[in-house]
């Protein structure tokens, strides 16, 4: 049973957006596309223990503080004995692993996702005796990705590698677990603890002048949405929505990123572009937020 649901972390979804609004330095465009693959490759993982059918409760994309320390676990299955707690990657191509370092074919180190996992458990394992909790923790690093080989693999490592996935799930699956109250109530108080966001984000100086302005189409990402009627026509793909949900949609994205900037109807009218009549827009604001002031003054939360 999946007890917390994955979503794209505000980074993630703040750096999608930019990426098509202005021209993204090569760190931030690398770093974008690193956080966008690596959500990918949970998401594939979820799509996996999502039909996991023993009695389990299974927590996506948890992010924890704990002695001023930040730590993520990017899935944890809760079962009647043991905590798995997975640290998934979305690494494709040829590796080998050599004297506890991980390089690619073209000998370039890059970061042993070993030792992310023990710091994770470490934290994990301090957190969990602060809350009384006293359970096995079994840790592994799964890599999702069928493309990814490793060479020279040790056989005592937690590595889960793909052509193992269905097979460990497999075997998952076949041990009895029975929950009892204490770990639903163990799975509520880590939920309870996750930190909505991280302290810890990358991101490019930008301004609202500074970036391109217009309607993104919901389903294809381009600016190609045109207002038809009541709804709004992208000339693209030719996805169709209300005039109304694609107005709030535009909204919640520049409230993601600009958060301590006054929803007004003029910034709103000037941020989705399309919309020619403002009267519109304030009617579509008016519906939806709290209007505080009047006149030239007013704006909307």
């Amino acid at each position: 049973m999946i007890y917390k649901t994955r979503t794209e972390s505000a980074e993630l979804l703040i750096l999608k957006s930019l990426n098509v609004r202005m021209e993204l330095p090569e760190k931030d465009k690398l770093h974008y596309l690193s956080l966008q693959k690596g959500y990918d490759g949970e998401v594939m993982f979820d799509l996996l223990t999502g039909n996991l059918e023993c009695e389990c409760l299974i927590l996506n994309d948890l992010l924890f503080k704990i002695n001023n320390t930040v730590f993520q676990i990017d899935s944890l299955i809760i079962t009647d004995a043991v905590l798995h707690f997975y640290e998934v990657k979305n690494f494709e191509g040829d590796f080998y692993y050599e004297s506890d370092r991980l390089y690619t074919k073209s000998k370039t180190e890059i970061n042993n996702p070993l030792t992310q996992l023990n710091r994770g458990v470490s934290l994990f394992r301090q957190l969990l005796q602060s809350l009384g909790i006293n359970m096995k923790i079994d840790p592994s690093v799964v890599f999702i990705n069928p493309a990814f080989t490793l060479y020279q693999t040790p056989l005592d490592k937690p590595f889960i590698f793909p052509t193992q996935i269905s097979r460990y799930l497999n075997s998952l699956e076949k041990k009895s677990s029975k929950l009892s109250n204490k770990h639903k109530a163990l799975a509520a108080q880590l939920v309870s603890l996750h930190c909505t966001d991280s302290p810890y984000k990358q991101l490019p100086a930008y301004t609202f002048e500074g970036l391109r302005k217009g309607m993104m189409c919901f389903k294809c990402a381009s600016f190609s949405p045109a207002v038809e009627g009541h709804n709004c026509v992208c000339g693209e793909c030719g996805y169709e929505e209300k005039v109304g949900e694609a107005v709030m949609r535009s909204v919640k994205e520049f409230q993601l990123l600009f958060p301590e900037t006054k929803i007004t109807t003029g910034r709103i009218h000037e941020w989705c572009g399309v919309v020619e009549s403002k009267e519109r827009i304030r009617k579509i604001l008016g519906k939806n937020f709290k209007k505080v002031g009047v006149r030239q003054w007013s704006y909307f939360q």
